[in-house]
């Protein structure tokens, strides 16, 4: 398909005129330079789901995401003039890292855009694979306006993360891997931010095995493209606030949306809580690290309308910085009642914190903060406040902590 003719379909007739032999073409680009991630069956979301669950774990692909697999197919299929040119795009994640990669590896010179808020490991993980990078603005708009500007100054060639064919069709290798290893999948779950990757493994998914469900999975704060499928058009959202950051998109892809359309089954929505806490269970029950992009497909196994299938949740990426990850198990913790914390107003008199330790040691409520305050309390010069942090088992164990408390006297506030 000649790249002059392509830039004049609609995204209708380039959905129409793409076949199987497309993605296997991709597919061959790959060979040599993706890792083929090996499913891994988790008893625990099994379990969970009610199906017999598989990980594809993407997270553990070379750049640590799926990304790569579009990146490197769309910078492959360049003219050597093109190349001469050299490649451009803006991103602040994972396609930054897999434009970098590919280019390093096809010897074709890459620039990226990067907010200059960009975290300093994220922008030395681009430089170490060759990229040139350029800090601009505070946002990824900022960066992407000035990518578009040096492009038209530079003459580069834009490597757009998802709404592009070469791209797409690079993502949808990870279906024809899954179908390989799994041969009578029922169901796979794809992560969608800008819809690339969820509309290439639809597109191979379908074209292989009709019969094999996908279900793409959106965070409900940013679900673009479930908002443009309720309207049958593209849409722009006027807010995507989540953890989940590398699907923090706001419009989906015009031809994306022409894929999904015709290819996705459903979309799943999953709350920041859904997201944190499937996070912290695959790190507790796999001890494997995501990021919270990557952990949507297993958010959404629990929302499932079927029951006893064969189920591939896709793991997207796991690139993600220690203070970030951090932060949301903490959540998570908190979230599933792993963490409590509290405060008591005390008498300020010799014996008030052993009565409230002994308490916690009955309940089996493990402390691990604690603040005496005398200067918390303004109303007396007589109490001091007592906050206290505990590890506990779940919801129904706070409660039981915060009974024993009040029959021991004390009036329990919870701070979370």
């Amino acid at each position: 398909m000649a790249k002059e003719k392509e830039t004049a379909l609609t995204p209708a007739d380039i959905v129409a005129k793409t076949n199987i032999a497309d993605v296997y073409r991709a597919a061959k680009q790959l060979q040599d330079v993706v890792a083929k991630t090996r499913l891994i069956k988790s008893d625990f979301f099994s379990e969970l789901a009610g199906n017999e669950v598989y990980l594809k774990p993407e997270n553990l692909q070379h750049t640590g995401a799926f990304k790569l697999r579009g990146a490197y197919n769309r910078i492959s299929q360049l003219t050597e003039a093109e190349k001469q040119k050299g490649v451009i795009t803006a991103s602040a994640g994972n396609h930054a890292q897999g434009v970098a990669f590919a280019a390093q590896k096809l010897q074709v010179k890459a620039v990226i855009c990067m907010p200059a808020t960009t975290p300093i490991l994220k922008v030395e993980a681009t430089r170490a694979y060759g990229a040139e990078v350029v800090l601009h603005g505070d946002s990824f708009d900022d960066a992407y306006a000035h990518s578009l500007q040096l492009q038209k100054e530079h003459g580069y060639v834009y490597i757009h993360p998802f709404n592009d064919l070469e791209v797409l069709l690079g993502q949808g290798t990870t279906a024809l891997e899954i179908i390989d290893a799994l041969k009578d999948v029922d169901a796979i779950l794809v992560p969608i931010g800008g819809g690339g990757f969820a509309s290439g493994v639809a597109l191979a998914t379908k074209l292989v095995n009709p019969g094999v469900k996908v279900i793409g999975v959106e965070p409900e704060e940013a679900a673009c493209m479930k908002s443009a499928l309720h309207k049958g058009k593209i849409v722009t959202l006027s807010s995507a606030d989540t953890v989940a950051d590398g699907c923090a998109v706001k419009t989906a892809g015009e031809l994306t949306f022409a894929f999904c359309q015709k290819y996705l089954d459903e979309i799943i929505t999953v709350s920041e809580m859904e997201i944190m806490s499937a996070l912290l269970s695959l790190i507790e029950k796999h001890k494997l690290i995501a990021e919270g992009a990557g952990v949507l497909s297993l958010a959404a196994l629990s929302k499932l309308k079927f029951r006893n299938k064969k189920v591939v949740a896709i793991i997207s990426g796991g690139n993600i910085d220690i203070s970030t990850i951090s932060a949301l198990i903490d959540k998570a913790l908190i979230a599933r009642g792993r963490v409590f914390c509290f405060a008591v107003q005390l008498p300020d008199k010799p014996g008030q914190l052993l009565k409230v330790s002994q308490i916690l040691a009955e309940e089996n409520a493990n402390v691990i903060k604690l603040d005496h305050n005398q200067a918390k309390v303004t109303d007396s010069f007589k109490k001091v406040v007592l906050e206290v942090t505990v590890e506990t088992h779940n919801q129904e164990h706070i409660e039981r902590i915060m009974s024993a408390l009040n029959r021991g006297g004390f009036s329990v506030e919870q701070i979370y």
